[in-house]
């Protein structure tokens, strides 16, 4: 097998360990273990606290102490452990320190595994802004194709996901130590302040970069709350719509936001080159906006449909355009001193801060308009939630529209590689 097909294999099922449970555990959680509101928000909060500070830490081991490719085996390894456990967990508090616990040791393996390719791609002299986008795709399609296998099994309401999941993991684990030898860094080693990007935060002195950071954090919210809610939301369908194709088929329905997300990031430098960051920034918040609005007059059939399809269509616009034309501005605004350090920062407050503040306030507003008999949830007000979602990024779109100060000049942007 050639060095391109094995990174290949690693990038695909790297994502499809993710999207074997990450879509659907809303889902599980609201109706196979009845967890209310509130524990649900906290289990997705797991995502964010580890990423706050995890692969920072692997980072710094990875340079120093073990080769790259042995950790990533080491942690999938890790991980299947946690998920059988989590499989036969129903309790809220064990299965939410079994959850951070298993994203403990899975969310560095994402840097790692692109680590461990840029490392052996290096090495055998590819080009790797030609030869890694073609290669990382591929984890983008293992994530679709993992969350459709799991609801066409009929698994995205049981512990099957985590078995699942389970399996992958460990078969990750084993591939991953037959790969290449990754060598340990010889050069002087980032500090975890320097990793975690906090030497950034002197750039909050400048009045553009702080309004930026402080809207990533606060975008960071709403990425959270279509991984929690999404597939709660079409399960609460299954009584009067049990036979319908949202209901059956939901896991394949939300894939689409994932091929849109794929989509939308070949229209990019189109749209940047056109319209500036600023523009289109603004069209990711009022795609978050359209997402949630849809969302909430959505149902399994009819024009309702269409509205959920349309939701799912407009994702790849709301992710793809703030993730990467902030990574931009960062690229283009930043003393080349503090770049590096200011792109970790960018990732630790949308995926780490502001994953765990949406966690946590997603579940307080879903709990708030929920409503319970005998610790039984008997019906949830999801148009009232959705909107309350959709308000919430319409009016970050309005604010950041007012203070954030940017003139676009179009031969600032030559290309854009993703």
């Amino acid at each position: 097998m050639n060095i391109k097909l094995r990174l290949t294999v690693l990038n695909f099922f790297e994502l499809f360990v993710f999207g074997a449970w990450l879509i659907s555990l809303g889902g599980y959680l609201g109706g196979q273990l009845n967890f209310e509101g509130i524990q649900i928000g906290k289990v997705f909060t797991t995502l964010g606290i580890a990423s706050l500070i995890m692969p920072g830490i692997v980072g710094i081991i990875a340079d120093k102490y073990i080769n790259a490719q042995k950790l990533l085996g080491l942690l999938h390894i890790i991980g299947a452990g946690f998920m059988f456990f989590l499989a036969q967990t129903k309790d809220f508090d064990t299965f939410f320190w079994l959850m951070l616990g298993y994203l403990t040791a899975y969310m560095p393996t994402l840097g790692l595994a692109n680590t461990v390719s840029y490392s052996i791609l290096t090495t055998n002299k590819f080009d790797i802004i030609k030869v890694f986008p073609k290669i990382r795709v591929w984890g983008t399609i293992g994530f679709i194709v993992a969350e459709v296998s799991v609801g066409t099994f009929g698994w995205a309401h049981n512990n099957m996901q985590f078995y699942f999941a389970m399996i992958i993991s460990l078969l990750m684990g084993i591939y991953s130590f037959t790969l290449p030898n990754v060598p340990l860094s010889t050069s002087k080693n980032k500090s975890l302040v320097e990793r975690l990007g906090l030497d950034a935060l002197v750039l909050f002195k400048e009045y553009k970069i702080a309004v930026f950071f402080i809207f990533s954090t606060l975008l960071g919210v709403v990425l959270q709350i279509t991984n929690a809610w999404a597939s709660e939301f079409l399960r609460s369908f299954t009584a009067d719509f049990p036979d319908s194709f949202a209901v059956t088929n939901s896991n394949t329905l939300i894939a689409l936001s994932q091929v849109s997300e794929t989509l939308f990031i070949l229209t990019i430098p189109f749209f940047l080159k056109r319209f500036g960051i600023k523009t289109v920034m603004i069209m990711s918040m009022v795609a978050w906006f359209l997402r949630f609005g849809l969302f909430g007059i959505g149902a399994p059939e009819g024009i309702g449909l269409g509205y959920l399809i349309m939701s799912m269509v407009v994702y790849g616009a709301a992710f793809d355009f703030f993730n990467i034309s902030g990574s931009l501005f960062i690229e283009t605004e930043t003393d080349t001193k503090y770049r590096g350090s200011a792109q970790g920062l960018f990732i630790l407050l949308t995926n780490g801060v502001g994953a765990v503040i949406g966690g946590v306030s997603s579940g307080y507003v879903v709990q708030k308009y929920s409503v319970y008999a005998n610790n039984e949830l008997v019906s949830r007000d999801w148009f009232t939630i959705w909107m309350v979602f959709a308000a919430y990024a319409l009016v970050l779109a309005a604010v950041f529209t007012l203070i954030f100060k940017y003139k676009h000049n179009p031969d600032a942007i030559k290309e854009v590689n993703h």
